[in-house]
C-alpha cells in the first residue's frame, strides 16, 4: 500500500481550509463596505479594474465617493509553448480615479529556455460621468478614459531583433460600462466596451511599433458577464490587436471567464482564453487563474 494517495488527499484539504479561512479572513475584517460586489472588476493581464483581457469604466477597490480602496491580484496564464505570470496592485480614490502597477513576466519556455522578458505597466484611469450600477434610470453608460504607459525591461533581447521600434510606450483608452440589475432572464448582466490607441505587439511583450506600421492603431475590445448567481460571473471578452511586425503576424484575442465571488474582498477567476499566434508558435491557447483581494 502507498502513502501517495493519502498524502495528495491531505494536500488537497489542507488547500480547500487555507482558501476558506482567507475567505472567512477577508469577509469578516471588512464587513462593511457600501459597494456592491463584484463592481470593482478583477485586475486584468495589464493592472486596470475590468476583465483579464480589457478594462471596464468601473473603478478597482470597493471605496465610495468618500474614501479610498484598492485591490492586489496575481495571474498565471500558460500556453502551450510559453507562460505569463502578472502581479500588481491598483488603488482607487473615491470611486473617481484609479492608479495601478503591474509587472508582466513572459517566460519564453522551449524559445529561449531560461530567459523571460518583462514589462513595467503604470495605469492611470479617471471616471468621467454615468454610474453603471446606480444610473439604472438613464440610457447611458459609465465613461472613463484612462492612460498605460507600459516598459519593456528587455527589449533588446526578443523585441529588437524582431523588428520592434519601440522600447516604451503608451496606451489610451476610452471605456463604457453598464450593469443592468433587472436584465434578460431575469438576471444581472454587465456589458463593457473600449476603443484603444495603441501600438503594442502582444500587449507590448514584444515592444512597440514595427516595420509594418509604426503608427498608433485604434482597436475595439469588449466585455460581457452574466451573473448566474449572486457572487458568480460567467463571461466573455473579445480583444483587437494591431498589427505591426512584418516577422510575425498578429491575431485578435478572446477569452470565457468564469469568476467567483465569495465575498466582496476576495474573487477567484478561472478562464480559457485564446492569444493567438505569438511569434513562432500558432495558436496559442491556456487555461488561466487569477486571485484577487479588494478592499
Amino acid at each position: 500500500m502507498t502513502l501517495r494517495p493519502v498524502y495528495s488527499c491531505l494536500a488537497r484539504a489542507m488547500l480547500r481550509t487555507a482558501f476558506l479561512a482567507l475567505c472567512a479572513a477577508a469577509c469578516v475584517v471588512h464587513a462593511d463596505s457600501e459597494r456592491l460586489l463584484a463592481t470593482g472588476g478583477i485586475e486584468g493581464i495589464e493592472g486596470a479594474g475590468g476583465g483579464g483581457l480589457t478594462p471596464w469604466a468601473l473603478i478597482s477597490g470597493l471605496e465610495t465617493d468618500h474614501e479610498l480602496g484598492g485591490s492586489a491580484d496575481c495571474t498565471y496564464v500558460k500556453p502551450e509553448h510559453y507562460a505569463l505570470t502578472v502581479c500588481g496592485a491598483a488603488l482607487g480614490i473615491e470611486d473617481r480615479l484609479e492608479l495601478s502597477f503591474a509587472q508582466q513576466r513572459f517566460n519564453l519556455d522551449d524559445v529561449a529556455p531560461g530567459h523571460e522578458i518583462r514589462q513595467d505597466i503604470f495605469g492611470a484611469k479617471i471616471r468621467l460621468l454615468g454610474d453603471a450600477v446606480y444610473d439604472q434610470d438613464r440610457w447611458w453608460p459609465q465613461l472613463a478614459f484612462g492612460v498605460q504607459y507600459k516598459r519593456n525591461l528587455d527589449f533588446d533581447f526578443v523585441p529588437a531583433l524582431i523588428g520592434a521600434r519601440h522600447q516604451a510606450d503608451t496606451d489610451f483608452y476610452l471605456s463604457a460600462t453598464k450593469v443592468y440589475l433587472a436584465g434578460p432572464l431575469g438576471r444581472t448582466w454587465l456589458v463593457s466596451a473600449t476603443l484603444r490607441a495603441t501600438r503594442a505587439n502582444q500587449f507590448g511583450i514584444l515592444g512597440f511599433g514595427g516595420d509594418r506600421d509604426d503608427a498608433y492603431s485604434y482597436v475595439g475590445e469588449g466585455s460581457l458577464g452574466l451573473f448566474l448567481t449572486d457572487s458568480l460571473v460567467l463571461g466573455g471578452e473579445y480583444r483587437e490587436k494591431p498589427n505591426n511586425l512584418s516577422s510575425f503576424k498578429e491575431q485578435d484575442a478572446h477569452d470565457v471567464f468564469l469568476s467567483y465571488f465569495p465575498c466582496k474582498h476576495l474573487s477567484v477567476t478561472a478562464a480559457y482564453v485564446s492569444l493567438g499566434d505569438i511569434a513562432i508558435h500558432a495558436n496559442q491557447n491556456a487555461w488561466y487563474l487569477a486571485l484577487q483581494g479588494a478592499w
